[in-house]
């Protein structure tokens, strides 16, 4: 019989801040792809003035990775690395692996100056401990989604995906991306995180809040004496126009940022 997930203890990365940093940014779900471009743009223009000391990807920041050698040829995936090599010359960027670009390897995130991240990760930060993830395994209630997680997460599906040449990869990605959207336009409602498991997760880290992406529903909710932080999708190209940075202070002061373009910040 299986461990129950709601139950089992994770296996936890850690980070733990450096004493200079003062602020740290969490984006996540921008879903970048060249058919979209004031989503690039708006996080181009972000990327270069956040006076954060270091911004933390929780996943999905491409909506389509299928090998780290499709961005050797693909002008719009080297515009991507080019925006993070820039911004992780001054400031310190950390990526997580989403259900979009879990393919993203150690070569490509080494060439840019990009530290990866562990789903889940205890970010250690002063006296403060906060549980990051994606937040695609909380989703238990989905479980087509999840049977496909364990699968294409596993090394020997990966291996065998990228072994394929690059435009079957590419075709592959394609055809997903028509089911996915299919999905979307349909009346399915979408799983929100599980609320025990999310609770063992803090628990078990001794932190004191999570914050994760993944369901493109930002809200705050309690989560035992903490919170659970849900962070928003980004999209510029069509409407309602959606952009926020979560953004944290130490001391324990965390913000919303608006960066949609009524607000006037970007």
């Amino acid at each position: 019989m299986s461990a129950d997930p709601r139950t089992t203890a994770p296996t936890l990365g850690r980070l733990t801040a450096p004493a200079a940093w003062q602020t740290v940014d969490l984006i996540s779900d921008l879903h970048l792809q060249a058919c979209e471009p004031a989503t690039f743009e708006a996080w181009r223009h972000y990327m270069a003035s956040t006076p954060a000391d270091a911004v933390l990807i929780l996943g999905d920041l491409f909506e389509v990775w299928v090998g780290d050698d499709a961005a050797e040829t693909d002008p719009f995936l080297q515009s991507c690395a080019q925006v993070l090599r820039h911004t992780a010359q001054r400031l310190h960027v950390a990526f997580m692996p989403g259900n979009r670009d879990f393919l993203v390897g150690p070569a490509f995130l080494s060439d840019c100056g990009v530290h990866p991240l562990i789903d889940p990760c205890l970010l250690q930060w002063g006296k403060q401990r906060i549980v990051l993830s994606h937040g695609d395994a909380l989703c238990l209630d989905d479980t087509a989604y999840q049977t496909f997680r364990q699968q294409v997460r596993h090394a020997d599906w990966q291996a065998e995906f990228l072994a394929k040449p690059l435009q079957e990869r590419l075709a592959l990605a394609r055809a997903m991306r028509a089911q996915s959207e299919s999905q979307k336009h349909s009346s399915a409602v979408y799983a929100d995180a599980d609320a025990l498991m999310a609770l063992n997760w803090l628990q078990a880290a001794g932190a004191d809040h999570l914050v994760h992406g993944h369901t493109h529903q930002p809200a705050d909710h309690p989560l035992g004496t903490g919170l659970r932080y849900v962070l928003s999708d980004w999209s510029l190209d069509h409407e309602p126009a959606r952009a926020q940075v979560f953004r944290m202070q130490r001391g324990g002061d965390f913000t919303r940022l608006d960066l949609t373009p009524t607000t006037g910040i970007l």
